[in-house]
């Protein structure tokens, strides 16, 4: 018997479509998105305190999604810290 890989083209394809997308999405979609709520805020509003909230918001996402790798290992490191850790403290008895 051979064993035959069904769509194996595809498969590639599929996964380098995948990653295309993310680069997009958190090199392009978020940045104009985080300029776009800034705008709109600012032209809604016309009152420097919310535009200004806006432009904080916006950067904490925006920092927040070019920094999804770093991110991920603090969560890593934080689950494995938390679960090589007693759940009994001093003075829990």
């Amino acid at each position: 018997m051979h064993e035959v890989v069904f769509a194996g083209g595809w498969i590639s394809t599929g996964t380098g479509i995948g990653n295309d997308i993310k680069g997009l999405i958190f090199g392009v979609g978020i940045p104009v998105l985080c300029g776009l709520f800034v705008l709109v805020v600012g032209w809604k509003t016309k009152a420097p305190g919310p535009t200004i909230m806006a432009v904080i918001m916006a950067a904490i996402v925006w920092g927040l999604s070019a920094n999804m790798d770093a991110l991920k290992d603090k969560a890593t490191d934080d689950i494995t810290h938390y679960d090589n850790t007693s759940t009994v403290q001093k003075g829990d008895r």
